[in-house]
């Protein structure tokens, strides 16, 4: 079911705007992208376009916020492709604060969407590496959130409630067996995936201020270039390797029709040698770095999958234990064929 999208009261929003210098109010209209929790507007004056936004639930403590806006406030610095964070006329100040209410405003940047073109991954990739190179020695005042996918106590226990959110779909009724086998190979392959990362020495290398959600619906792009990144909510400290196995996922997985038999099991390895190959060049990878990002690619597909099918038993509209199913032929996919993701000359 689709909650309907938070809208702004007409007095809420008269408060709102006259806290901003925006210039002469030429139109104003509701901008129906993204979470529907956020309530959004695209404001178009005599002097840019903005994008207004108030914070849902749940996404508004003032600390992460102020966290958030620092690290983009430092990249604009930077000169990285970014909305710039439109500041309040009296105190230049990033976050609005009204009640229990936290609003934002950005500078609004025109783009298109990723084409799934080999142009447009490799400069995906090479954005990440231009954004881990510019925030290495990044240090905020206010304390980036913890944890990641990466051997998360919280993912593996959560795996075998996705039976008890699943049991009441039609297509497990008579199928019980298969899908307590099913969860109980997921859980296997996330412990042996997380295992072997480490054993390669994951845990012991730098740690720095990560994107967290780096994939295609957060960046817009221009003739195949990346022209803006946004979405810095999940940013957080871990190592870079976390952030490019989930970008390489994002940008080489194989999707397909509401059938899910018709999916492809590997994944698009050209793809994911453009991303890779983009980020080494502006980031030199480890022989290291790339025998994990299979690994983790595992363990990000798996960690990914539980929260709406634990929510609704389905998985952006696909049937829950079908989806299951899918992403374990995926999962072996993968783990077969770790040694494809070195790179060589061939591959630049």
């Amino acid at each position: 079911m689709t909650h309907p999208r938070e809208k702004f009261a007409p007095q809420e929003l008269a408060i709102v705007l006259s806290n901003y210098d925006l210039g002469i109010i030429l139109d104003i209209r509701e901008f129906a992208k993204g979470s529907h929790q956020a309530a959004k507007l695209l404001i178009t004056t005599d002097r840019n376009r903005y994008l207004l936004k108030r914070r849902p639930k749940g996404k508004d403590d003032p600390y992460k916020v102020a966290f958030a806006h620092a690290l983009q406030l430092h990249l604009a610095e930077q000169n990285f492709p970014l909305p710039h964070l439109v500041g309040t006329k009296r105190d230049n100040n990033s976050m609005l604060k009204i009640g229990d209410a936290i609003y934002e405003v950005f500078e609004f940047i025109e783009g298109e969407p990723y084409d799934s073109g080999h142009l447009a991954t490799y400069q995906a990739g090479k954005t990440l590496g231009l954004y881990h190179q510019l925030i290495k020695d990044f240090k905020p005042d206010y304390d980036p959130p913890p944890g990641t996918y990466h051997a998360a106590k919280q993912v593996y226990d959560a795996i075998p409630r996705m039976g008890e959110a699943l049991a009441q779909r039609p297509s497990v009724r008579g199928h019980e067996k298969e899908l307590a086998a099913t969860l109980a190979r997921l859980r296997e392959t996330y412990a042996m995936a997380a295992g072997a990362a480490n054993e390669i020495g994951l845990t012991k290398w730098a740690t720095q201020i990560i994107h967290s959600d780096w994939h295609p619906g957060n960046m817009i792009f221009d003739k195949s270039h990346v022209v803006a990144v946004i979405d810095y909510d999940a940013a957080r400290i871990a190592q870079r390797a976390i952030d490019i196995a989930n970008g390489c996922l994002q940008f080489s997985i194989h999707t397909g029709t509401h059938d899910l038999s018709t999916w492809k099991d590997e994944t698009d390895m050209a793809r994911a040698k453009r991303f890779l190959r983009g980020y080494d060049e502006m980031n030199v990878l480890t022989h290291a770095e790339l025998r994990v990002i299979p690994l983790l690619m595992q363990e990000a597909l798996i960690a990914q999958t539980i929260s709406p099918i634990l929510k609704r038993g389905t998985f952006a509209g696909l049937d829950g234990f079908d989806f299951l199913k899918m992403l374990q032929r995926k999962l072996a996919w993968l783990n077969e064929n770790r040694n494809l993701f070195e790179l060589d000359e061939a591959d630049a």
